[in-house]
């Protein structure tokens, strides 16, 4: 029996008549064509299929359409503003923090709760952070550096990059970090 389902996914107003019991995962992808969220293990260990709910990480495969009536969903595809990227997801380019990119619109929402919630954390901060997204390809360090980065810049340091138009270095970064996040 379907539901009338009504929640506002991407900053607009959705309403569905779905079955109430289905993932979020699923609605998303099939009966919304939203398929930056993936499917991964569907027991909420992997990360791959990760929104924002009300601005709070979830796992959309243990979520059912129900579970979000009159809230605010937010995925990969509604993280972009204007046309430009959002800080994050600017970072993982600049980095490299991708190689098949399943694991990526996961690893760019939780990051993005990350650095909501910890707008200047250490390394060892965003490797707990993370440590609940998986990257089959072994691109950490690299997602690291671009959380890191993509912290700079969106506490002031123009687009994440260092005082001469560069990226910053890695000594640059862990002067920053061992500071607190306070800017030089």
């Amino acid at each position: 029996m379907a539901d009338a389902i009504s929640f506002t996914l991407n900053d607009k107003p959705v309403r569905l008549n779905v079955d109430g019991d289905r993932t979020l995962l699923w609605v998303l992808r099939t009966d919304l064509g939203l398929t930056g969220t993936k499917f991964g293990c569907g027991e909420g260990h992997c990360g791959a299929c990760t929104v924002l709910l009300d601005g709070v990480v979830i796992r959309s495969c243990l979520r059912t359409a129900k579970d979000v009536q009159g809230k605010e969903v937010v995925t990969i595809e509604g993280l972009a503003r204007d046309g430009k990227l959002h800080p994050v997801q600017k970072a993982f380019l600049e980095h490299d923090a991708l190689q098949c990119g399943f694991c990526t619109p996961g690893m760019v929402l939780t990051a993005v709760e990350l650095l909501k919630s910890n707008p200047a954390p250490t390394r060892e901060q965003i490797i707990r952070g993370m440590e609940q997204n998986f990257c089959r390809c072994g691109a950490h360090t690299r997602i690291i550096d671009a959380i890191q980065s993509a912290a700079l810049e969106m506490n002031g340091n123009r687009q994440g990059q260092g005082s001469r138009g560069r990226s910053p270095s890695r000594r640059q970064l862990a002067a920053v970090v061992m500071d607190g996040g306070r800017q030089p």
